[in-house]
Parts: structure tokens; sequence; C-alpha cells
């Protein structure tokens, strides 16, 4: 029988190591870094990874500790951090990416305690502004028997709301490669005009702009003001995330399936990549010079709330690290697949940011 030494023991049990983290990264089809060699740590990673900054509102959800129950009948409440570009920022540092947030809370218990869980969650938060005279906003969030979702907001008004453009963090905008953003933040100024010059900003500094319209009617004066609000930056966008629902709304009633709805109404010239999500049965996608359909994952739905930031972290973070993904089809759907796991992790727990994975938990469930 031949003996092995220590070291050549040591070497085996390095290479053994080395070929499970290769298989695991082959379970997902896309590797944790695109670019980087296979024995980069997560440190590594979220140092090579371009930075992504997040624009708008951040607040607490409360949701019921029970499912199925529209709010009234909700015997309780669960407090959890969420606002989707916050939801986002967390997703992308989670999975191992650079994300930081830009926006507004109250100098209260709920903004400083919002504040420290991006903190902990390794976002950057030096664009995070706090208004002693305004509280962090609040939204009261479930799911109902019938499957629709039942949204009650206290924002009269909230701290979000009131960012002025002169408050704004130039740097660590002109900083960003990728520039994520919704709608709730054009619905009132002086927050709409903060906005618009961010959006400007990032432009300008040659980011790529990601819009997820994240329509919240209760929120907007009107369903026409909501629909002239949310296209008013819509040819600005380079990659643009939407749901069924958003397409029948913003198109009138149209048909959300039809392929000819969403090229000729929605797909402007300017746009890079339009992804239809439809939850647990996958999403599509169109560019200029491909289009087509990833399948979902399923999973036994706890809680949807953050799934779509979920989702759309997942996409962000690995545009992130390989824009060629707008030529690739082949890689934007390995990408796809892999935000779709995101947002399935996420609906098995309540709350958003409590539930958005980190990128071990997305490779053990692709396992």
């Amino acid at each position: 029988m031949a003996h092995i030494t220590s070291s050549g023991f040591s070497s085996l049990f390095r290479c053994l190591l080395h070929f499970l983290y290769l298989r695991s990264c082959w379970l997902l089809s896309y590797p944790i870094c695109a670019g980087t060699s296979d024995n980069h740590t997560k440190e590594d990673c979220k140092k090579t990874s371009a930075l992504v900054v997040c624009f708008g509102e951040v607040l607490i959800d409360f949701v019921p500790t029970v499912g199925g129950v529209s709010l009234a009948e909700a015997p309780a409440f669960k407090k959890a951090p969420g606002g989707a570009p916050a939801n986002v920022a967390v997703g992308i540092s989670r999975l191992g990416g650079s994300s930081a947030f830009v926006g507004k809370v109250g100098a209260d218990e709920f903004g400083y305690m919002l504040a420290d869980i991006l903190k902990q969650n390794n976002v950057d938060t030096s664009g995070m502004k706090f208004d002693p005279n305004a509280r962090t906003a609040l939204a009261f969030v479930t799911l109902r028997a019938d499957g629709e979702r039942e949204f009650l907001f206290f924002r009269h008004p909230s701290a979000d709301m009131l960012l002025h453009e002169s408050e704004l963090e130039k740097n660590i905008i002109k900083q960003a490669k990728i520039f994520h953003y919704g709608s709730i933040s054009l619905i009132d100024e002086p927050c709409k005009s903060a906005h618009l010059a961010a959006l400007r900003m990032a432009k300008d500094s040659g980011c790529i702009l990601s819009y997820d319209p994240n329509l919240r009617l209760a929120l907007w004066p009107s369903d026409e003001a909501a629909r002239k609000g949310i296209m008013s930056i819509w040819d600005q966008a380079d990659v643009i995330k939407i749901s069924e629902d958003e397409i029948r709304f913003l198109t009138g009633g149209d048909d959300p399936f039809d392929d000819n709805v969403v090229q000729k109404k929605l797909f402007h010239p300017n746009l890079k990549l339009l992804i239809v999500t439809e939850g647990s049965d996958g999403c599509r996608y169109y560019t200029k010079g491909f289009k087509g359909r990833v399948a979902g994952v399923h999973v036994k739905p706890v809680d949807t709330t953050g799934a779509g930031d979920a989702f759309v972290s997942g996409i962000l973070y690995n545009l992130a690290s390989d824009q060629s993904l707008f030529q690739n089809e082949e890689g934007l759907r390995k990408a796809l697949h892999f935000a779709n796991v995101c947002g399935a992790i996420t609906v098995t727990e309540r709350g958003a940011i409590p539930a958005l994975p980190t990128k071990e938990a997305v490779l053990r469930f692709a396992a």
C-alpha cells in the first residue's frame, strides 16, 4: 500500500475541497464572480464586482404573523425592514456584490434601525440622510387568502418623500456602474426632483440605468397620474423589470402574455434588456437581438413580499460582474435562472430583507 505523507494528504484534501467548490458552481451553471479565478473568496468577489447604487425608499414593513388573512383580520404583525430599492441593495450585498443605498429616513428609532441593518449587510450608507422633522415610512402588507396583496401605507409625509437634490451624495452616484431605482420616488416633491437629478448624474457618468416600476397605486393620486409618472422616465432605462399586472396597467388592459404588446408598446430603442416576471412560472426576456423564457422554480410560498426585489438583486449582481450578458443569450439565461432561485428562496420566509438569500443559500438550493 502506498504511503501518503502529511503534506501529500493536505494536498489531496485541498484538491478535494477545490473539486467540491467547482461542483457547487456547476450545479448553478454560473460562477460566483464572472471573470475571476475559482479560488477567489467572497470578499475578493465583492472587491471585483462593480458598484450598484440603489435610489429610493427604505421603510418598515409590518407583515401578519399568520398567512392568508386581510390586514383587519391579522392577529398580530411582525416588524421587518423593507422598501424595494433597499431590498435590492441588501440582496446584491448578500450575494457577494457591492452596493450602496441613497435615500432618506426619519431621525427616529426606526430610521436608525434601518441604517444599522443596511450597514450590517455591508451596504454603503454614505448617501443616506436623516430628517429630524419627519418619520420613517411604515407599510402594512399582507397576502390574502384570495391571492391578492393588500397594502396600507403611513406616509403623511414620510422622510423618504423629503429628500432634496442638494442632499444627494454625488460621489457615490458617480462611482456606480449600475444605478437602480423605482417609481415611488417620482410621486411627490422634493424627492421627485432629487430622483431626476440623480438619474441625470448617473447617466452622465455612464451608469447602466435599471428601472423596476414597482407599481403601488395606493400611493399615487390617481391611476392616470401613476401611468404618466411611471412612463415619464421609461425611455431612459437600459434595463427594465416589469410584472404581468404592470404590463396590463401601463398598456391600458392589453394582454401581458402577447410578445407583440411588450415589444411594440414597452420596448424602446435605447433599452438593452426588458424582463417580464411571472412569479413561480419564471420570466421572459427581450433584447434587441433575442428573446425567450426561463422556467420558474416552484416552492411552497409563505410570504411573497420582496420576491421581485430578490429577483432584481440576482440579475443585477450578475450584470455588475458581466455586462456582456446583454449580447450573450446563454449567459443571460443562466443569470435569469439564478435570479429565479433568489426569488423562490425569498418567498419561503416572512418579510423582505430577512428572507433575502446569500450566495451559499442559492447554491444549496440549486444542489
